[in-house]
């Protein structure tokens, strides 16, 4: 079937009552031009409502971007900056809206960010910059924008980010651990919170996929120390006193 078809369908199921996802005519009018099938191998399925595993991480579903982008409430002028960037596609359906040499996006897996600059380049996109760059840390170079997205699942914003954003800019990320929505921030400290959502948590350097090594977040040393502790049995317990145990 022709892709354009495909794409049609695609937002209308958005754009119905039945999924009430999407409702910006700005970003409807991007999904419909941006090729989904050049960012997901299946030309099919690129079109259907669900997320893909690619190069070990999630491609957000047609419903997840449109959620994002319309929190993001973008404008034609605006500088934009995509932290994680992933196969590419939401940078590309960024970048129909404000332009490619608006759109800088990052990504910490090496792989990812080659996998994103040939989609985007076979997409019609190969303007938008993508780098290699913990996410955390922005992109000062380029600094400042007039949007920020996070990609990636935080209790809060990395400051850096904030620090990066224009006197009337807005960052946009899913808020939260287990339990995420969706929450837009000024750079005035100003909130709102829309709707439910799950992502991967933002990684940090050595956390990514393919990296030489994996170092463990401060987190993960705590659980690896509760479990520990927990699974201590017997002669482990240093707080037994094992003669008077053997005496009875």
């Amino acid at each position: 079937m022709d892709p354009a078809v495909l794409r049609e369908d695609m937002v209308d199921g958005l754009e119905s009552p039945a999924k009430d996802v999407l409702d910006d005519e700005t970003v409807a009018v991007a999904m419909r031009d941006v090729p989904r099938h050049e960012f997901v191998d299946d030309e099919r399925s690129a079109y259907a409502d669900r997320e893909h595993e690619l190069f070990g991480t999630r491609v957000l579903a047609p419903s997840t971007v449109a959620r994002l982008l319309q929190a993001l409430d973008l404008t034609p002028d605006d500088d934009v900056l995509v932290v994680g960037a992933g196969v590419g596609y939401t940078a590309a359906v960024v970048a129909e809206i404000v332009g490619e040499a608006s759109v800088h996006a990052v990504d910490i897996s090496r792989p990812l960010v080659v996998e994103a600059r040939q989609n985007l380049d076979r997409a019609g996109y190969g303007g938008v910059l993508v780098d290699r760059r913990d996410g955390a840390k922005g992109l000062p170079e380029y600094a400042p924008f007039d949007r920020i997205l996070l990609e990636a699942a935080a209790v809060d914003p990395p400051r850096a980010l904030l620090e990066q954003l224009t006197d009337d800019g807005r960052l946009v990320f899913p808020r939260g651990t287990h339990r995420q929505r969706l929450e837009a921030v000024s750079a005035d400290g100003d909130r709102t919170r829309t709707d439910a959502v799950s992502f991967d948590p933002l990684l940090v350097e050595g956390e990514q996929s393919g990296a030489i090594e994996r170092n463990r977040m401060a987190r993960e040393d705590r659980e690896h120390a509760v479990r520990r502790a927990e699974s201590r049995r017997g002669w482990e317990q240093e707080w037994i006193e094992w003669e008077s145990v053997g005496s009875n």
